[in-house]
């Protein structure tokens, strides 16, 4: 496999990790909190849009398709199967129909944007997150289900 390939399949662990630390605990009814924007629901709804969309064009048959929100835990586990099918594809080795730096700079850097927005949002709906050092965190290319390492260092 080649080394822009590697990186973009550790990216995808790093964003499976980061989602993780802003999904995990959070109440059911965090998915519908209203107090900013968009719902952490349809976040969450467009991010599983975003790598299902990834793969459609990695394949060459791109295709987008706005979800509507699922129940709040229904809407991660198909968020992290559709970030699951898109890294299964790119450990396959399959020929890609589109650059590493465009899945990068699009489907990639939107989803990082989205789990900010979602650690953002649990804060202001009284259940934030704990702060952690992403830099020392276990994070390993196809390591993307929302079953994660536990924290190494948190404050």
């Amino acid at each position: 496999m080649d080394d822009k390939r590697e990186l973009l399949r550790h990216s995808l662990a790093a964003l499976a990790y980061r989602a993780t630390r802003a999904l995990e605990g959070s109440p059911d009814e965090f998915g519908g909190f209203a107090g900013a924007g968009r719902e952490p629901g349809k976040i969450v709804a467009h991010m599983g849009d975003l790598f299902d969309w990834a793969l459609s064009t990695a394949k060459g048959q791109e295709r987008w398709h706005n979800s509507e929100p699922l129940t709040w835990v229904a809407g991660q586990n198909r968020f992290f199967a559709s970030l699951q099918a898109f890294d299964a594809f790119l450990a396959s080795g399959e020929p890609l129909h589109t650059s590493i730096e465009k899945l990068m700079q699009g489907p990639v850097a939107d989803a990082l944007t989205h789990v900010g927005q979602l650690a953002m949002l649990r804060r202001l709906a009284g259940c934030p997150t704990r702060g952690e050092n992403f830099h020392v965190a276990a994070i390993a290319a196809g390591q993307v289900s929302a079953e994660q390492p536990a924290p190494v260092r948190t404050f």
